[in-house]
This record gives structure tokens, sequence and C-alpha cells, in this order.
């Protein structure tokens, strides 16, 4: 079966594109980025380890085979239909107009819950460095790196500045990441190889069993969590039509997949070679800090804390980047308001939207603070998260299992990758999904604000996917977008364009 490029993800006459500067090597810093290593490697795991203890490098490898399912179908749309919606797109015109609409809201909405508690995580970070530089207090104020209030308003200060880089320009973006990069994986490297040859706790091959996982509900929330972590290798492709050839995005997303897949291998043998089971759940957002001080003295030991500072700071802008090109093209279509598709003149991008959703971001992360204590923050987070890109990716793997459904006939060995494996991916991300909300559900008889609460960790990917099906009401029946008649994205032939904010 072949299946020629369509003209959705090019720009028609007429039209204010956004500028064509960026290549392979971009794209994978913008997904590594937003991939975000260092900050998984640090907080991640130690959640990671509190739900299947001692299983991290089985669990991260469990949890890469069916990303790469996802990372495959995600290839074989792209070389054929190229456009920022991604899955967006591919689902609404494969599947179904109201499951593509669902699929951009889950990016979006799962972006800006990402961004509220990375701008908090980014806060802690900032207040842990300022201790370990011996500053304790300011202004009367006893700085507490847990603390969600002192946090968050130290990270919306830095929120405002990386939006202001994205509006920039995505281009002076990405160079911002590629240093912030190379810092993070030489410290990365350097701190989890010296971890893995001089750790006190033996290697055992219990790591790699996961038959000695207690329950069938922990495995499922580890997988979920591994998930999780590998969530953003497919930024690449939220800015395909930035970069100069569509398939460096393909090229990008992949790389970043197998790189992260490297870096939390080695991040949980390490991790699991020099910390304890209690040292690996008790420390929260705090989990590198206590690593890098186990290993050396001040001011080395810093490094691991300086790289999560970074880590953090290079999602939010990352996180920013994709989200807004999504808004674009489903603005373009009518299914959301016209602010997102506005373009500026003066730097290329959709610098509007890109303001919109830094703001939406810090409402929310203000909000979040009926949430105490940045450990419980994430973890509720984290998990609300999981569960609703299970979703995202499943439809989107089921997008490219209907449009190449024709090679099982045509050409079966073609077909493995991109018929079988997305299938297989998608059963498996749903399932997974679905068996952890049946155990929220069952864990609890009454409803309170805490990630001990099963029916809050409920309440929360349901909150976010059932206002995805009132939105997609709202654009259907009152904005009237031609989408949910055709399911194809279609660019209108003048964009607006507004001045640079």
């Amino acid at each position: 079966m072949t299946d020629s490029p369509t003209p959705y993800g090019s720009d028609p006459p007429g039209a204010v594109s956004l500028r064509k500067s960026l290549g392979v090597v971009d794209g994978f810093a913008i997904a590594a980025s937003s991939t975000a290593a260092t900050t998984s490697i640090g907080i991640g795991l130690g959640v990671t380890a509190g739900a299947v203890g001692l299983h991290l490098p089985i669990i991260m490898l469990l949890g890469f085979l069916p990303i790469l399912g996802i990372a495959s179908a995600y290839s074989r749309l792209n070389r054929v239909e190229p456009n920022m919606g991604s899955g967006y797109v591919w689902v609404g015109r494969s599947l179904s107009p109201w499951l593509g609409f669902l699929v951009g809201w889950i990016g979006i909405v799962s972006t800006v819950v990402f961004l509220s508690y990375t701008t908090t995580v980014t806060g802690s970070a900032l207040l842990q460095l300022a201790g370990e530089g011996g500053l304790h207090t300011f202004a009367g104020l006893h700085l507490d790196p847990d603390s969600t209030a002192q946090s968050t308003a130290l990270g919306i200060a830095v929120l405002i500045a990386v939006t202001c880089t994205a509006i920039a320009g995505i281009r002076s973006a990405a160079n911002l990441q590629k240093y912030l990069l190379v810092f993070e994986y030489v410290v990365l490297l350097g701190f989890c190889g010296y971890g893995l040859v001089v750790g006190p706790h033996p290697f055992s091959l219990d790591w790699i069993n996961p038959f000695t996982i207690p329950s069938g509900q922990q495995l499922a929330q580890g997988l979920l969590l591994s998930v999780f972590c590998y969530w953003g290798f497919e930024s690449s492709f939220s800015v395909n039509e930035e970069v100069r050839d569509p398939q460096d995005a393909s090229r990008a997303g992949l790389i970043t997949l197998f790189t992260m897949l490297g870096l939390f291998l080695l991040g949980s043998f390490a991790f699991q070679r020099v910390l304890s089971l209690d040292e690996l759940t008790g420390h929260g957002a705090q989990g590198l800090t206590y690593f890098g001080d186990r290993l050396a003295d001040q001011p080395l030991a810093a490094l691991p804390l300086i790289a999560l500072t970074f880590s953090a700071v290079a999602s939010l802008q990352s996180g920013v980047i994709p989200t807004v090109r999504g808004m674009f093209a489903m603005s373009r279509d009518r299914t959301l308001g016209p602010l997102w598709t506005k373009v500026s003149p003066r730097f290329g991008t959709p610098a509007a939207g890109t303001v919109a959703i830094g703001c939406v971001a810090a409402a929310v992360a203000v909000l979040s603070l009926v949430i105490p204590k940045v450990g419980d923050l994430i973890l509720a987070s984290v998990n609300a998260i999981g569960v609703v890109v299970s979703v995202y990716y499943a439809l989107t793997a089921l997008a490219a299992a209907a449009r190449f459904r024709g090679l099982l006939r045509e050409s079966p060995s073609e077909a493995l990758g991109a018929v079988v494996l997305p299938v297989l991916s998608a059963v498996a991300l749903l399932g997974l999904g679905g068996y952890l909300c049946w155990s929220f559900y069952t864990s609890a008889d009454h409803f309170e604000i805490s990630p001990d609460n099963g029916w809050f960790m409920l309440f929360c990917p349901a909150a976010m996917l059932l206002t995805g099906v009132a939105a997609a009401a709202w654009a259907k029946w009152v904005r009237k977008s031609p989408y949910f008649v055709t399911g194809r994205s279609l660019a209108p032939a003048e964009p607006a364009v507004t001045e640079a904010a």
C-alpha cells in the first residue's frame, strides 16, 4: 500500500508560514528536553520505586517496548502526512474526528499539567541549590524546597523567562536546549557511571525479574510511570512544519527514544547500586540531590542538582513549544479559537498562543497549591498524565494500523512495523491504563484531595478526558468546525497575523 504525502502539513499560497529552520539535531534537542531524562531519573525513579520497589531496570525496559511500537506508528504516519498536529490529524482522518480531537486535547491538557508541576519542580530545585549554597532564609522566610507555595512562586518566574525565549524563535530555543542537554548528559553519565562502579549495594538478578513484583496493580502502575518517563519523544513531530525535511522529525524522535532507554537503564542500575529502597522512595523531589551527596563532597555534589535544574528549565521551554504548535494546527481547523493561529511577523512563531499557554500553565500551578508537598504533587500529576498519555498513544497507534491495514495483504513484512506492533502496543497501553483506573476505583470508599486516595487519582485523568469531550462538542456544534465533517486538517488561505508579544 502506498500513500503519498498530503498538503495538510504545507503552507497554502499566501499564508504567513512558520519559519523552516530546524534540522535533525534541533528536533532531537527539543524532543530530548521534552522527555527530560535528568528530571525523570532524579525524580521519576523515586516515584516509580514507590510502586515496584527495586525493579527499576526491568520496568524501564518493559515500558520501552510498547513505546517502540508507538514510535513506529508515528514515524510511518509522519512519512505520508507530515503535520504539526500529528496524532490529532492522523487519528481524526483514520479513525474518527471525535477521537482525533480527544488526542489533540489530551496533548494540550497533559502538557499543561506537566508544565504546572515542572514549574514547581524547577522552583524546588532552585531552592535546593540555594540551600547547598548556604542560603536557608530570605527576608525572614525559611526556604523549604518541599513547599509547593515557595517552589511554585519561584518556578513561575522561570516559566515567564522561558516563555519569552520560546516567543523569540524556535531556533534560539533549540540552541539553548543543546547547551543545557550537553551539560546534563555529561553530569548524568559521570555520576551514574561512577555510582554503578562504587555503589555499596550489590547487583541482584531480582532487579530484572518482573515476576517478583508483589502485585499486578504495582506492575501496572510501574509500567505506566515508565511510559510517562518516555513521554515527549514525539515532540519532534510537532515541529515538523519548521524543519527543512519532515523526515528529520522521525529521525530525531527515534534517536531520542533510544537515547532515553540507555540513560534510564544506566540511571536505574546506578540508583539501586547507591541507594536503598527507603532512600529511593523517601526523598521525592530531592532524590538526585541525595544521590549526588552520597557520591561526592561539595562542590562536586551540587553538579547533579544543577543538571536537574537545567533539565527542569529545558522541560518548561520544550513543553511550551510543541503544545502551542499542536494548538496552532487545531485552530487552523476551527476546533480551537483563532488566537492560536496568530503568527508574529517579527519572529515567525505563534507568539500570542505561546504567551497564553504560559499563563494557563502558571494558573494551573497556582491551583495545585491545594496539595502542600512537592512530592505528593508530583505523584498525583505523573499518575494522571500516565493514564491519559496511554490513551493518546494507543489511539495514534490504532490510527496507523487503520491507515496501513492494506499492507497485511500486500506486504506482510512491512505490516509488522506498520500494523502489528502498533496494535499490540495500543492493546498493552489501554489494558494497563484500564486496569490501573479500576484499581484506583476499588481502593477507596471516599474522596479527598490526596495522592493516597484512589478516587482522587481516578478523578484527575477522568476530568482531563471529559473536558475534552465537552470541548469537542463545542467545536462541532458552536464553532461548526469542518474538521468534524471531513476528519481532515485543512489550513485556511490567510492565517491571522499579529504583532509580536
